[in-house]
């Protein structure tokens, strides 16, 4: 690309975005959030990280922001980059395992917040049926 000011030939970076998804424990079961907004779906909580926002913090407004728990006992669980899980552009998603008390209620993005089992899962947005059957193996002792 030229530089519109002096014709140099400038360096075009894209680079993926950074995000965050949250496994909120509550007992035995996990909350689930139904987006508002494109993609829709059931999906794990979670958002992008806001620019000078570590992940930890943004995990934690995220989990808030869109279930109204307050979260604790956060752990990185794992990361997730494949170019094609988020059809808007390329995002790669840090998960987080959490514990939180008292029913989910639906805030920021989220129309729906509902706790599930594992065995009464909706259908899942983005990777995350793939992320939960990761942490469903994590739990049970198996990498």
């Amino acid at each position: 690309m030229k530089c519109p000011h002096c014709s140099k030939e400038i360096a075009v970076y894209r680079n993926p975005v950074p995000t965050v998804d949250i496994i909120i424990e509550v007992d035995d079961r996990i909350v689930l959030i139904e987006r508002k907004n494109p993609p829709y779906g059931w999906a794990l909580p979670g958002g992008f990280v806001d620019y000078g926002e570590s992940f930890e913090l943004a995990a934690v407004r995220e989990a808030e922001e869109e279930t109204g728990l307050a979260v604790r006992g956060l752990a990185q669980f794992r990361t997730y980059s494949d170019p094609e899980r988020d059809p808007r552009q390329h995002t790669v998603s840090t998960v987080f395992i959490v514990q939180a008390d008292g029913q989910p209620v639906a805030g920021d993005d989220a129309g729906k917040a509902e706790l599930f089992d594992r065995d009464n899962l909706p259908e899942l947005a983005f990777d995350h049926a793939r992320i939960l059957a990761d942490y469903y193996r994590f739990k049970n002792g198996e990498r």
